[in-house]
């Protein structure tokens, strides 16, 4: 347990008093992180905005490395950075948009955030450590619990001490899929303060408050309020806050007093704008509360059916995208019995398909539905918005067949959709924008199903031209990278990976590819750091354990690679990889019988997996078995035939004197590299044969 604190008390003023109480570095921030106060990233907000200005004076290009953190967690700084939306999903209207974020890009953001805290608390000239308070984290949004469970397990921030402020109960992880749970990171990095209501509490006034107020008097005295009062008291509060002109305002406060004052049309608007902003920058858990909330309001209203459409579709798309599933299905089956127009029926019929797709329920079902989609796309009036729908009705089709195997016809899809999509200067600006936009996106998808096809040169091509047209698209240059590996071309992959950086929040699966490309050119002490920096982003990253685990064992780092090897056997119990190191651990360490343990065990997981037999042959032989290893090294050479099991069992065949089958291993090996040690050996064999 690290040095972090959790303060749990009944009301914020008695954890105040805690906080006063303890021995804490200066504080770096002190914010509250209630959700209903700016909506997603309240408190990460109220932090970048109180150290910007300082930050961005000791080192400009801060603003620079971090913008798209910034700009995310803190709309305001968006004019103090350089623009982080520049791609063309941005150039498009909202409902023509066909790019978004994916669910684990919040995760990349908190990972820039706390690599910006990281480098300005480096630049502070004291050097001193730092305490950073967060309150109300039980009310937080997922996006500042997300950030928080970062910045408590990262080690690589030794001069930050985060203090965390809740109520007595634990904190709950919000529901659907979370990969940086902040219930399972303050028990395990933070230390528990317990402290107890101390009596009466002053508090602000309820509204004024922005419904944060949580001393029991203030809620009551709210609730005697007479309902036109109340709205009165809420109406006059909302303007207030837009006079203030904060867009972080606009995603908490200002929607949670339109919905309560007396302006219906008011509330719809405030909820759209804050919605429209979560779905465009990927704040998807507050998207999708945000959409419940306006479909609520609207069908209290008895609003048209194209608002309660709007609401109801963006709530189950973003119900999806955080791993929601049942919630989304049924929002979509309430929808299919509801609308009536072409465009919403094709919109239930596309998102449900897309539902079956993500959750890999039912490819015959993804398919029903979205064969409506094409169909009803065809139906609609306007023969640009047809083409559009079409095209992207086809595209999802696409993906469906390529799920199912079918790669042939997923390819035909694509390019059929490309060809309605070509280059018309007669359409005006707006339209040429969206098929911009579209063709991008559709050889993409082409370049994807090229690569599943085995046509590596043409997919490279396709991420080519892409990245040509927008070349501030960091997936294209990720696309690149990957296929420019799978053809051999490391050092040119290690440029495209490279050029990924300084366009994304720091990601994991691009450290793990430039760690495996350095690893390929021989570079161990890059390969360690790439490793390094995977799992500093993401610590449940298997694949970076694995590999990591190894390249420590072979460089010496015996504590490293044990290190890893617990952490890896901790997730995967089974892992045939980590149970080989181990069991290298356990022969270089003296333990032989207890390495052959391990070796076994991996070959009953996987009686397949050659590398284990080579090792246990190994291990065998050094223990003096020479049978057992002999067969365990024919078994790994009839699995997984390379120079290095053929030495092996080259040296197996030399020691017992079958000089002719260690020549013939010798051989095999000096065929595919030239090896001093096998060279020298051969001709001793070739020497006791003639003899």
């Amino acid at each position: 347990m690290g040095d972090h604190l959790w303060l749990r008390a009944p009301h914020a003023a008695d954890r105040r008093r805690l906080l006063g109480q303890l021995d804490l570095p200066p504080l770096l921030a002190a914010v509250d992180a209630h959700r209903l106060l700016r909506g997603p990233y309240t408190a990460a907000g109220a932090v970048l905005r109180a150290v910007a200005d300082d930050a961005f004076t000791r080192d400009p290009e801060l603003a620079v490395r971090h913008n798209a953190e910034l700009a995310t967690a803190a709309p305001e700084l968006a004019v103090s950075v350089p623009t982080a939306w520049a791609t063309l999903e941005w150039a498009v209207a909202d409902e023509r948009r066909v790019r978004y974020y994916p669910r684990l890009h919040t995760r990349n953001i908190a990972n820039g955030i706390a690599d910006f805290l990281r480098a300005y608390l480096a630049l502070i000239p004291d050097g001193g450590p730092r305490a950073l308070y967060v309150d109300n984290v039980h009310h937080a949004d997922p996006t500042d619990r997300e950030l928080l469970a970062v910045l408590l397990r990262r080690h690589d921030i030794p001069g930050l001490t985060v203090v965390v402020g809740t109520g007595p109960e634990p904190v709950a992880d919000p529901p659907g899929e979370v990969e940086e749970s902040l219930a399972a990171a303050l028990p395990a990095f933070a230390r528990t303060v317990v402290g107890e209501c101390a009596g009466r509490c002053a508090g602000v006034e309820y509204v004024t408050s922005d419904g944060t107020a949580d001393v029991e008097s203030v809620i009551a005295s709210y609730a005697l309020l007479g309902e036109e009062e109340r709205a009165r008291r809420h109406d006059a509060r909302c303007a207030e806050l837009y006079a203030l002109g904060e867009q972080s305002l606009a995603l908490g406060a200002i929607p949670f007093h339109a919905v309560r004052g007396g302006n219906p049309v008011a509330a719809v608007r405030a909820v759209k704008h804050a919605l429209g902003h979560c779905r465009k920058v990927g704040l998807y858990h507050a998207a999708a509360e945000l959409a419940l909330l306006g479909k609520e309001v609207v069908e209290r209203g008895g609003s048209a059916e194209e608002e309660w459409w709007h609401f109801t579709e963006a709530a189950a798309s973003s119900l999806a995208v955080v791993g929601r599933g049942a919630e989304a299905a049924a929002l979509y089956a309430e929808a299919e019995k509801v609308v009536t127009g072409a465009r919403q029926r094709l919109g239930v019929a596309y998102g449900t398909a897309m539902l079956h797709v993500r959750d890999a329920a039912d490819d015959a079902l993804a398919r029903d539905h979205m064969r409506r989609a094409v169909v009803l796309a065809d139906e609609l009036d306007d023969p640009e918005e047809c083409a559009f729908h079409s095209v992207f009705a086809r595209n999802g089709m696409a993906l469906v067949e390529l799920r199912d195997g079918r790669v042939d016809e997923a390819l035909r899809l694509v390019e059929e959709a490309l060809g309605e999509v070509g280059e018309r200067t007669d359409l005006p600006a707006r339209h040429r924008e969206e098929r911009r936009l579209l063709r991008s996106v559709l050889r993409l998808n082409r370049g994807l199903v090229l690569e599943k096809a085995g046509r590596l040169v043409e997919a490279l091509a396709e991420h080519t031209a892409n990245a040509e047209v927008e070349p501030e698209f960091f997936e294209h240059h990720f696309h690149m990278g990957v296929l420019l590996r799978q053809l051999g071309r490391e050092e040119d992959a290690i440029a495209a990976f490279s050029r990924v950086l300084p366009l994304s929040p720091p990601f994991p699966e691009v450290h793990y590819n430039l760690a495996d490309a350095w690893l390929e050119l021989g570079d161990v002490r890059r390969a360690l750091a790439a490793f390094d920096r995977v799992l500093e982003l993401a610590p449940g990253h298997l694949a970076a354990v694995v590999n990591r685990a190894s390249l420590r064992c072979e460089v010496g780092d015996t504590h490293g690679a044990w290190e890893d090897v617990r952490d890896g056997l901790a997730m995967s119990p089974d892992n045939v990889h980590l149970l080989c190191v181990r069991a290298r651990l356990l022969a270089e360490g003296g333990e032989p019988r207890r390495a052959g343990e391990a070796l076994s065990a991996a070959l009953r997981v996987d009686p397949e997996f050659g590398p284990a037999w080579a090792l246990r042959g190994q291990v065998r032989f050094d223990a003096g078995d020479v049978g057992g290893a002999l067969a365990d090294l024919d078994r790994a050479v009839a699995l997984a035939d390379g120079p290095e099991v053929r030495f092996n069992r080259g040296v197996l065949f030399e020691t017992v004197g079958r000089f002719g089958e260690a020549a013939a291993d010798y051989r095999v090996v000096l065929a595919a590299v030239e090896d001093v040690d096998a060279r020298a050996r051969l001709e001793v064999c070739l020497k006791a044969l003639a003899r």
